[in-house]
């Protein structure tokens, strides 16, 4: 299998599960939004985003589809199953309609908008995501008080995807230390090689530099 990906934040937790599992994949560096690369990657995945994970058969896009398949593959729980898979699909689903997506609102204004020039940072979008940050992130501190990871007593996908948009929050400078619990939390996700450098040895250029 070949796993094709970017240094964007949902390719990059793609590349820090298989990394984690120590998936039997190849790693590709890819830009299907390049001009003139967009048929090359659209039979791949109509949306032309990335991660793709290529294998036997048809591929498979989106970065929770492909944690759940290398999971499989690895014969690993990181994909929790059994009694623990529906709690980890109850923080999949409020973690990406909540902390994530307020993550990801002031990640994009401030961060994907500027390294792209996709236009000015839209103030009330980021005011807006802050306010969401506030209360996601306070839900997630008490939660975090009570137990060291999501699901279970050990790191599991939950955290990972949960944690997605962190890496970039040198870009958002969303405030994680007014929360100690969730702040200790993502400081153990911090310790996991894959996770703190999912692209070490692979052929993966920089992202563009925010001008300013």
């Amino acid at each position: 299998m070949k796993l094709l990906f970017s240094r964007n934040p949902n390719p990059r937790l793609a590349v820090a599960v298989a990394r984690h599992l120590n998936a039997k994949v190849d790693f590709e560096f890819a830009a299907p939004m390049a001009p003139g690369q967009s048929e090359r990657y659209r039979a791949l995945n109509p949306n032309l985003l990335l991660p793709i994970l290529q294998g036997p058969g048809k591929s498979l896009w989106e970065a929770d589809a492909i944690a759940c398949r290398l999971s499989r593959e690895a014969g690993s729980d990181f994909w929790r199953t059994g009694d623990d898979e529906p709690e980890m699909v109850q923080w999949l689903s409020w973690g990406k309609e909540n902390f994530a997506r307020a993550c990801d609102m002031v990640h994009f204004e401030r961060g994907t908008k500027q390294r792209y020039g996709l236009g000015a940072v839209d103030r009330q979008r980021v005011e807006e995501g802050f306010r969401r940050f506030g209360t996601s992130a306070a839900l997630l501190d008490a939660e975090l008080s009570r137990k060291t990871w999501l699901v279970g007593d050990s790191v599991s996908y939950a955290d990972f995807r949960m944690a997605a948009f962190l890496p970039f929050n040198d870009v958002a400078r969303l405030p994680l230390s007014n929360y100690p619990f969730l702040e200790r939390w993502y400081g153990q996700l911090e310790e996991l090689d894959a996770w703190r450098d999912p692209f070490k040895g692979l052929e993966a250029p920089a992202l563009p530099r925010i001008p300013g």
